[in-house]
């Protein structure tokens, strides 16, 4: 069953898969009013009486993956991988290259990008902390849009997928996450669901108990057409919302779940990677050894999933699934790229897709995400539409997806807020080469990693380092932090560092939440 502030409903039938084409209002303001991060205002104050004139200013089409890294046609970060959807994107707008989330991990990557604010300004830092109580008057980006004269709707996730993550005033339509496990989906933490019995053949990696009889599962759903996975409810979602007339512009975000673990997908999908094609990735004996113990915590995390995919030889068919999934994500991308080609909004609608943060897959012996190094932090983002000068020119400069809220509000003509910790790449858009500020990703409190063109600079809240020459090690395999060469470049990279990290915000468990009324209420 739908979420209680569900509006709308689809019933359209999806056509074929595309495989070929081309804490308190206080304690916020004072956290924004200390900016913690270096940087510039980004333009005049948000004015909350400020509507938007006529349809005539861009619409925006919001297509998201999940834990989608750099294993894409357009990035070439696994050979072979089929992406025709994202690939043929790239070609049509500006591809950022080298773009990166600002935490690799699934709410705190959600609510920077959401809200505009990094999680060293908000103090969200895990994927149990509520952003609503804990920032509530932050005017997130589907507010902002709202607040400005946009008809805004959603499908998906968009925000954290857990109940109390996706408030319903952000919206004016939203249809909510359909799960291809709801038995796997516990009602306390996904109340818009009814949790059914293991079905028959569960787990379907072959790999009973521990953590494989619940998410982390792989393979193909027995007696499941296409059409019926949980993804495809957004896209038919999007295909309605796209083939209608608005009068006023709209703000309409899908997010694909895909390829989210479990790594389920049609088996013509894992077809297109026979088993003994697959390519594992190269993982070094001593790639661990120069790494400092905040480090080695992070690669070790979950590290008995890795231990155990080794130990009864499943490494490649769990990198099969992956890749099944990455491009059953991409035919999705297809349907909803197509809806738009044909719809009356092409022309003035800016559509940027992305992927809230990369995944591991065995590098450095450790699976999902939750790291500072290239394969949690690269993500494919593809800008498309007005504003974007030079189409099928790709960007070079390290760029954040913290930079979307500020670069669509510009685009749009919108003044964003003046709290945000993100800047425009309006500018990246317009000339392909223009110099932009680093990367900075957060990972849990104090971590930070800074990313140039030629250079990752990772400081942990101990004060340990990692130092990488993107260009001669773009895996990260040696640490050369402690070369003595290196002091100066490491306290200029270190400049563009959050300057302190907020205190953690409180935890799920910390509150009593009413789904119905969305109120939240901290326990003593």
């Amino acid at each position: 069953m739908d979420a209680d502030w569900q509006t709308a409903k689809t019933t359209q039938p999806c056509r074929g898969p595309i495989l070929s084409a081309p804490q308190s209002s206080a304690r916020i303001v004072a956290v924004l009013s200390r900016r913690s991060f270096l940087g510039s205002a980004l333009g005049p104050t948000f004015l909350p009486g400020l509507r938007a004139q006529g349809p005539s200013r861009p619409n925006v089409l919001s297509i998201s993956v999940d834990d989608m890294n750099d294993w894409v046609g357009c990035l070439e970060g696994y050979p072979g991988v089929r992406t025709p959807n994202i690939d043929a994107l790239a070609e049509r707008g500006a591809l950022f290259r080298d773009a990166h989330c600002t935490s690799p991990l699934c709410n705190p990557s959600r609510t920077a990008i959401m809200t505009g604010l990094r999680p060293s300004t908000t103090g969200v830092y895990d994927n149990s902390q509520y952003w609503k109580p804990a920032l509530p008057d932050v005017v997130t980006m589907p507010m902002f849009f709202r607040q400005n004269g946009y008809r805004v709707a959603g499908a998906g996730k968009i925000f954290h997928h857990t109940s109390g993550f996706n408030p319903p005033d952000q919206w004016d339509e939203y249809r909510s996450q359909h799960f291809d496990d709801p038995w796997y989906r516990r009602p306390s933490l996904y109340h818009w669901t009814e949790r059914m019995p293991n079905p028959p053949g569960h787990p379907f990696n072959g790999m009973a108990g521990d953590n494989f009889a619940g998410e982390f599962d792989w393979g193909v759903l027995p007696g499941r057409p296409e059409r019926t996975y949980g993804d495809m409810t957004a896209v038919r979602f999007g295909e309605d919302f796209l083939r209608r007339s608005h009068d006023r512009p709209f703000f309409l975000a899908i997010g694909l779940w895909h390829p989210h673990i479990p790594l389920f997908a049609p088996r013509r999908y894992f077809e297109m990677y026979p088993s003994d094609g697959v390519k594992l990735p190269e993982v070094p004996d001593n790639d661990l050894d120069d790494l400092p113990p905040i480090a080695q915590e992070l690669a070790a995390a979950r590290r008995s999933e890795h231990e155990r995919i080794l130990r009864e030889g499943k490494w490649r068919d769990a990198v099969q699934a992956y890749l099944a999934c990455v491009s059953f994500a991409d035919a999705m991308v297809g349907h909803l790229v197509r809806a738009f080609d044909e719809s009356d909004h092409r022309d003035n609608t800016i559509l940027v897709f992305w992927s809230d943060h990369g995944w591991h897959l065995g590098e450095k012996r450790h699976w999902h995400k939750g790291t500072l190094w290239q394969r949690a932090t690269h993500v494919p983002m593809i800008w498309l539409g007005p504003g974007v000068s030079q189409p099928g020119r790709h960007r070079s400069q390290p760029v954040e997806l913290l930079d979307m809220y500020p670069t669509l509000a510009d685009l749009c003509g919108l003044g964003p807020p003046d709290t945000l910790d993100g800047v425009s790449l309006r500018p990246q858009l317009e000339a392909p080469t223009r110099p932009k500020r680093p990367a900075v990703v957060d990972y849990r409190r104090g971590n930070h990693a800074v990313l140039t063109e030629k250079w990752r600079y990772i400081r942990y809240r101990d004060g340990t380092e990692e130092l990488y020459d993107r260009i001669s090690d773009p895996n990260d395999w040696r640490n050369i932090a402690d070369r003595p060469e290196h002091a100066a470049l490491k306290r200029e990279l270190s400049k563009w560092m959050p300057r302190s990290s907020a205190a953690p915000v409180p935890r799920r468990d910390d509150y009593e939440v009413d789904f119905d009324r969305y109120t939240f209420e901290l326990r003593r």
